[in-house]
């Protein structure tokens, strides 16, 4: 029989709502109790919670959709009609880790501007293989798969849990989709003894599909701990020892675990660093922290609509780490779909008798004229001990505003016009921004802008709040900038079409 032990890890929040019996107790918040002497900011402390309890981006979005239906935004359903209204507050969520929630203006008419803003739920991890079971001199292991471009060898010697969704077949044989998380360090990638490997400290390297798979038990502790036979169709492709401890977590029978979707990720918690608590040191900085202030900026900001003559809309897409292709990326359907939605929609219109396809048409292309996208997503900050792979011009700072991002090879999607009209957004409301160029020896990341952009036809803006350990295990971002990154992207939601009238291009 199983034996799982767990530590009880103090919250600072209530207790979350859950997709299983158990879930409830493996969120957890920063162990670290903080004075509020330091001046952390209310958001910061937010943040960190959000982090904590998102360690996979089905997590993420359900920490997402919780904030959003406490704030009175209701449920929709792609597969339903739309009963939609001014002043408005609706989301709905595909595949579980994307979500889009949108306000609708008191002045909002058909043909009328979007305000847009998107970021990325995923980040850089470790995924369990479809047939995961292995085991090598005495030891069980969990195949693994890398997801997205990670700092890998930041990943050896951490505790590891694993997070994800179950599809978890319910008695009357229907499945459901069920978040599930083993908040303690089952799982460990150990690094080779110095003894054993003497260039460790000059040259570290591995085999990322023979040398970087983590270690779950023992065979001899996994026999002599051997829990009834699970259904052979799973036994074949994932050790007992892995199933069980999903089902005992998840409070179902083994049987019941039909597949499931589950990444890796550091039980470390989040917390806040640096002697004058002005750091936060946390995995998925990239993109949480862009898809956390998006999604705040868009809630505080959607009860002050009555004047509004725009539709503000938040996309958190997931897989952009891994280029976005797929039915819930950026580059799916999933937005374009959504804007032509909401212009077919009645609570625009005039009258009932405009809505034949060809006005839906052209209204809906008026519209993409009338709108702009905030790409969201984490920037680099200047780094102490590399500063000389910075170009000396742009060197954005923590503390110091969100980073506008530019590149003349597009892989970033700001112009002159869009940082003119997100400058003087954060000048009206004294909001302060920087700038990133990269150096034209240094290649450049992307992000979900460019092909926005493109395929929609829509002004875009790249934008991103500084951060230092990009895609580690463990990133590093300031914690002010939480706050510097909602009120930006707040500003840009009440500002835009004020600010937007008086910018004329053709």
């Amino acid at each position: 029989m199983f034996r799982f032990f767990r530590s009880s890890i103090r919250s600072r929040t209530p207790k979350p709502v859950v997709t299983s019996p158990k879930l409830a107790m493996s969120f957890c918040a920063s162990s670290v109790t903080r004075s509020p002497s330091t001046g952390a900011s209310a958001e910061a402390l937010a943040f960190i919670d959000f982090l904590n309890a998102s360690p996979s981006p089905f997590h993420a979005v359900h920490e997402s959709v919780q904030r959003l239906e406490n704030a009175g935004f209701q449920r929709l359903s792609e597969r339903q009609d739309w009963d939609l209204k001014k002043q408005g507050k609706y989301f709905f969520t595909r595949n579980g880790s994307s979500v889009v929630a949108f306000v609708i203006g008191g002045k909002y008419e058909t043909g009328n501007g979007f305000s847009i803003v998107g970021a990325h739920t995923d980040s850089p991890c470790l995924k369990v293989k479809p047939v995961s079971k292995k085991e090598q001199v005495g030891y069980v292991e969990v195949g693994v798969e890398l997801y997205g471009g990670g700092i890998w060898h930041t990943w050896f010697d951490r505790d590891l849990g694993i997070a994800g969704r179950v599809m978890v077949q319910n008695q009357d044989g229907t499945f459901k989709h069920t978040l599930v998380r083993i908040n303690r360090p089952i799982l460990r990638v150990p690094t080779l003894a110095i003894h054993l490997d003497s260039s460790a400290n000059t040259a570290f390297s591995f085999n990322k599909e023979s040398q970087f798979i983590p270690v779950l038990a023992t065979t001899a502790k996994a026999a002599l701990n051997a829990m009834p036979k699970v259904e052979e169709a799973q036994e074949t492709k994932h050790h007992p020892a892995l199933i069980g401890v999903l089902a005992e977590e998840m409070g179902i029978a083994p049987h019941q675990i039909n597949d499931f979707d589950l990444c890796l990720y550091d039980t470390q918690p989040a917390t806040l660093g640096g002697v004058y608590d002005e750091f936060i040191f946390s995995a998925r900085l990239d993109n949480l922290g862009m898809s956390y202030c998006s999604l705040m900026a868009l809630i505080n900001t959607s009860d002050n609509i009555a004047d509004e003559t725009n539709i503000r809309l938040v996309s958190l897409f997931d897989n952009e780490e891994v280029g976005s292709t797929t039915a819930h990326g950026a580059n799916s359907n999933l937005l374009p779909s959504t804007l032509e939605r909401l212009v077919a929609t009645e609570v625009g219109k005039a009258s009932k008798n405009t809505t034949s396809s060809n006005n839906n048409k052209i209204s809906f292309e008026q519209a993409l004229q009338k709108s702009m996208l905030v790409s969201a997503d984490m920037a680099h900050a200047v780094h102490p001990n590399y500063s000389e792979k910075y170009e000396e011009n742009h060197r954005p700072a923590m503390h110091k505003g969100t980073v506008i991002k530019i590149n003349a090879n597009q892989r970033y999607a700001t112009t002159a016009p869009t940082s003119l009209i997100l400058r003087e957004v954060a000048r009206r409301r004294k909001v302060p921004v920087q700038e990133f160029v990269v150096r034209n020896d240094s290649s450049c990341g992307s992000t979900i802008g460019p092909m926005l952009s493109a395929k929609l036809g829509l002004r875009t803006i790249d934008v991103g709040n500084p951060q230092l350990s990009m895609h580690s295990i463990r990133e590093i971002g300031g914690a002010d900038d939480v706050k510097n990154g909602i009120d930006l992207l707040g500003a840009f939601f009440e500002l835009f079409p004020i600010v937007e009238a008086g910018v004329f291009v053709d």
